[in-house]
């Protein structure tokens, strides 16, 4: 009888620890998980700085307006790490785009100004997650916009305004949103889309 009572004691003890553990292991909790950061792709686009009306009227440089823009773009957009920089083929947006070429040591990338949709699939597909930079013409800076899936923020772009500066995003998940700024010398308030250009128009 004696025998048995360090037996039953043990096994007593053995019983007590196990329902002691049993409420820390109910208030365990798996940690949570983490929730993915969408992947964000910022896209600035601007029409080209002023050009020169009296240089070559096919295919114009850009004014003496036109090269301070041209700096005050590198001034802004610099700080913003672009992967890549798009232009049209022509002097007045590579030179745009020149001095922010020359800061961040990147060779700008051409494209057809008619092809757009073919340039946002490229840049969402390439450039995930990235920032670029694309210069255009006010006849297709808003319908880029369009091709991205944002609403162009603005009516049109008129022929003397040269200081709108567009910021798209493009995130899994959400709706891409489009925003405009003014840089440079002037600044305009942001507007509110009635209709997006229907028909591209010559280069301006």
């Amino acid at each position: 009888m004696t025998a048995r009572f360090p037996f039953r004691l043990l096994f007593l003890l053995a019983v007590l620890a196990g329902l002691a553990s049993r409420p820390v292991a109910a208030q365990t909790k798996a940690a949570p998980k983490t929730k993915a950061k969408p992947i964000v792709t910022t896209i600035y686009i601007v029409r080209h700085a002023e050009k020169d009306s009296t240089s070559n009227p096919a295919d114009p440089a850009l004014s003496a307006v036109g090269q301070v823009r041209a700096q005050a773009l590198r001034q802004t957009l610099e700080r913003r790490h672009p992967a890549a920089l798009f232009t049209t083929n022509t002097v007045r947006t590579r030179a745009t785009l020149a001095p922010l070429a020359a800061a961040t040591k990147l060779e700008p990338k051409e494209y057809d100004p008619r092809r757009g949709r073919d340039l946002a699939d490229l840049i969402l597909k390439d450039y995930a997650g990235k920032s670029v930079v694309i210069v255009g013409h006010s006849n297709n800076v808003l319908s880029l916009i369009d091709d991205f899936g944002a609403v162009p923020p603005v009516d049109e772009i008129a022929d003397n305004e040269y200081d709108y500066l567009f910021t798209v995003r493009v995130a899994d998940g959400v709706s891409p949103t489009a925003e405009v700024r003014g840089y440079g010398a002037e600044r305009k308030p942001a507007g509110k889309l009635k209709a997006a250009p229907a028909a591209m128009a010559p280069m301006k």
